[in-house]
């Protein structure tokens, strides 16, 4: 043994990963760690180095290895996040075509009040209404997958028990005969649903928020929109030829196979697996739900009192309660005083839905250049005049044009309602880019919850206006005159629009715009940027507060 050696300190761990990144031809002179080659074969030259330090001295055939192992880990890295892609895909894309797909029962549904039940148009339209009140109550599922944590996550499980409630309500109205022919058993089952369905789409949407901004996957929230559409397509297409050859009790059953189909991936999926950061500190998941709420809340309320956040929410409410909302009453018109079809009027709602796809594609392609304000100022342009083809309908202004009441349906009745829902999407992406760290669940689903009271507030408001003018079964002589009310109302929000802001900020930006203030009763907190927020709510402060407590 004839030992090269080289006098020094055994190196630390910071020397050692330095040397990791060496170059291809390492210089002996710059290494001082004690090395040992063993000579007795002259012609072997991979060095046996000693096991009393680390190395130190690499020799070629290591630095190609080495680099080796770098391309296999980006390799690993790529084929990890393509993975993480795949699953939620799988989740989210199928989630938000059970989403849409749920048109399906609903046209069953609404076809069996209006004929089997013969309820009358006010009061279908509030039972439509009524059964939305459990997603008003958003907000709080926001806040409860934001702050309270099951089995280490916070979206997927809630997806789950959302699902799982929609499985049992329509299933019972499949199953049990007695829950389709008394409306009080009937009402809460359709309550139950959409508390399940409130439920899964406020995990869906703070999930979607949350992958995307942490990726950096911008519009991701177009792409869940043309899922749903895709949903309200086949569920529309299929619902209308459906209800000539199924009863109403069958195409929940089917619905209801759907949503176990949700349920089990859903169940499968790990939130782990989708790279989605767990809270950084462990006792966060140990605190006391009612304070975690509480201070969750806490941060929703800020988050909300930010002009950037709630003048855009005032403008889109506004426009939404302020127009009465006399579907009830034009779906009964169509169907028993001009005796459609009932696959008309599916295929009709598959027309929407095409027209809310195709607008869908054409905004994630094009008209997300165009500034905000213009753009929302068109929609809702477009949306009033659109109320004028229910007016057509009514007086039979399509006959005098040789269109017949069915093509006329079926081409023109779903436009408004496309309009309406597309409206919806700027906001959702403004929103969802605005959102502070932590809050992505919460601040969704309050702009939902928003949206959706809104739609309760003009449906009453509908309701009250049918009333007014003496709508009945027997007499609709008096439509025409609320379409040109609707027409009216809608065109009042178009005074505010200065609430809309001018263009909308990608990524971080909108939220650097403003400034966090909060109120404690220590005192008053400013955070002039979101790496300041960050930094705050990643640090522990809660924590800190509480063990001084």
């Amino acid at each position: 043994m004839n030992p090269l050696i080289y006098k020094g300190k055994i190196p630390t761990s910071p020397m050692i990963s330095r040397t990791q990144s060496h170059s291809p031809r390492p210089s002996f002179s710059n290494y001082r760690p004690i090395h040992c080659f063993n000579q007795e074969n002259p012609m072997n030259t991979k060095p046996k180095i000693s096991q009393l330090t680390s190395p130190k001295v690499i020799s070629n055939s290591h630095t190609l290895s080495s680099k080796g192992n770098k391309k296999v880990v980006v390799v690993a890295k790529e084929e990890c996040c393509d993975m993480r892609s795949q699953q939620m895909m799988i989740l989210c894309a199928f989630g938000y075509w059970v989403q849409g797909f749920r048109c399906f029962p609903w046209l069953a549904l609404n076809f069996h009040m209006a004929h089997y039940l013969n309820l009358h148009p006010s009061t279908l339209q509030l039972v439509q209404n009524t059964s939305n009140l459990p997603m008003v109550a958003k907000p709080l599922y926001g806040i409860l997958s934001d702050a309270l944590y099951i089995g280490g996550a916070h979206r997927i499980p809630y997806i789950s028990i959302g699902v799982l409630l929609q499985v049992l309500s329509w299933g019972s109205l499949a199953l049990i005969p007695v829950a389709g022919k008394a409306l009080p058993i009937l009402m809460a089952c359709v309550l139950f649903s959409n508390l399940g369905a409130s439920i899964t789409e406020v995990a869906k949407d703070a999930l979607v928020a949350e992958y995307g901004v942490k990726n950096k996957m911008a519009g991701l929230q177009s792409y869940a929109f043309m899922a749903l559409a895709c949903g309200g397509i086949l569920g529309n297409l299929l619902g209308g030829y459906s209800l000539l050859r199924l009863p109403p009790r069958s195409m929940c059953l089917v619905f209801a196979g759907f949503l176990s189909l949700q349920l089990t991936i859903s169940i499968a999926t790990r939130e782990e697996s989708l790279g989605l950061e767990k809270p950084i500190n462990q006792s966060l998941m140990s605190k006391p739900v009612l304070r975690t709420f509480k201070e969750q809340y806490s941060d929703l309320v800020v988050a909300i009192s930010e002009k950037n956040i709630s003048r855009p929410l005032i403008w889109i409410v506004a426009s939404i309660c302020l127009v009465p909302i006399l579907s009830g009453s034009v779906f009964c018109y169509q169907t028993q005083c001009l005796n459609l079809n009932p696959s008309i009027i599916g295929m009709s709602r598959v027309t929407s839905q095409i027209i809310l796809l195709s607008a869908t594609v054409l905004y994630g392609r094009f008209w997300r250049n165009v500034p905000l304000r213009k753009l929302i100022g068109m929609v809702q342009s477009l949306y009033a005049t659109s109320l004028f083809l229910d007016l057509a309908l009514v007086n039979q202004f399509n006959l005098k044009f040789g269109i017949s009441n069915e093509i006329f349906t079926l081409c023109f009745s779903g436009i408004t309602e496309a309009i309406a829902q597309f409206k919806l999407l700027p906001f959702q992406m403004l929103i969802a880019s605005l959102a502070p760290p932590g809050c992505e669940g919460s601040l969704m689903s309050f702009m939902a919850s928003a949206v959706c009271l809104s739609s309760i507030v003009g449906g009453f408001l509908g309701v009250g206006l049918a009333s007014i003018l003496g709508i009945t079964l027997d007499n609709y002589s008096n439509l025409s005159s609320g379409i040109i009310i609707q027409f009216i109302a809608a065109l009042v929000s178009l005074q505010w629009l200065y609430y809309v802001p001018v263009s909308q900020p990608s990524g971080e930006q909108g939220w650097k715009k403003g400034r966090i203030q909060r109120t404690r009763k220590s005192g008053r907190m400013v955070f002039n940027s979101v790496d300041e927020y960050r930094r705050e709510r990643r640090s522990g402060y809660r924590n800190k507060r509480l063990l001084q407590e």
